[in-house]
């Protein structure tokens, strides 16, 4: 699909909101926001459906400009030292129908001047369910290393997150996938560029690189009992 969603003029905006991050600016800004920013994105989620659902029946695409699969661009400042109002990126999150919140399968999207990025995977899961996961791990270990790291899947991603300082309870120091097991997150990183997300095959690229996750997806979905 050669369609070009995203322009330069989205990292321009969002440079300039980093440096006038307050309500006021945002507001005399707020139509350059619909235009380079949010309406490419919705439009880029909505054109997704088809791409994913190729993959996977079981992953949520919604392009409703509140609540769906975009990330508001307000910050939630309740509980943050740091009281800037806004984010200073775009996200997009295509979550499988069983979660109800980002800590659930997914594949990510993060555009930010200096810091694009996608990611798949589960993010931060509750400690019950990172066990749960953990002993999916240890019971299927040829399918995990497979899964992460096969060629397909570490030519573009990289297992990435935050890890356990100590083994987690039931495991050994000595078992041989005990850094996997450390693991908080179960998500792998994949660096994108402002130029591949500017280009019109970025939507395909992007679809490209959800499928090499496949293997990675279905083990943690296997894991928690889910479809994929």
């Amino acid at each position: 699909m050669s369609k070009r969603y995203f322009t330069p003029k989205l990292f321009m905006f969002l440079k300039d909101l980093a440096e006038n991050n307050d309500r006021e600016w945002f507001k005399a800004h707020q139509d350059e926001y619909e235009e380079h920013v949010r309406e490419p994105a919705l439009e880029f989620i909505n054109d997704f459906a088809e791409p994913l659902g190729k993959i996977s029946s079981h992953f949520v695409v919604d392009s409703r400009k509140v609540g769906g699969s975009l990330f508001r661009i307000q910050r939630d400042t309740r509980f943050s030292k740091d009281k800037t109002p806004y984010k200073v990126n775009t996200g997009m999150q295509f979550r499988h129908r069983a979660g109800k919140d980002v800590h659930a399968p997914g594949f990510y999207v993060h555009l930010q001047p200096g810091g694009c990025y996608m990611g798949v995977g589960l993010w931060r899961p509750e400690t019950q369910v990172a066990y749960v996961i953990r002993r999916h791990i240890d019971e299927n270990q040829t399918v995990w290393k497979r899964a992460s790291r096969g060629k397909r899947f570490t030519d573009v991603f990289e297992i990435d997150g935050d890890t356990l300082k100590r083994p987690p309870k039931g495991f050994d120091e000595g078992h041989p996938l005990i850094e996997d097991l450390k693991r908080k997150d179960f998500i792998g990183s994949a660096r994108l560029t402002q130029r591949s997300i500017t280009s019109d095959t970025f939507i395909d690229e992007f679809a490209d690189n959800c499928k090499r996750s496949v293997p990675f997806m279905k083990l943690l979905c296997d894991a928690i009992g889910i479809p994929f």
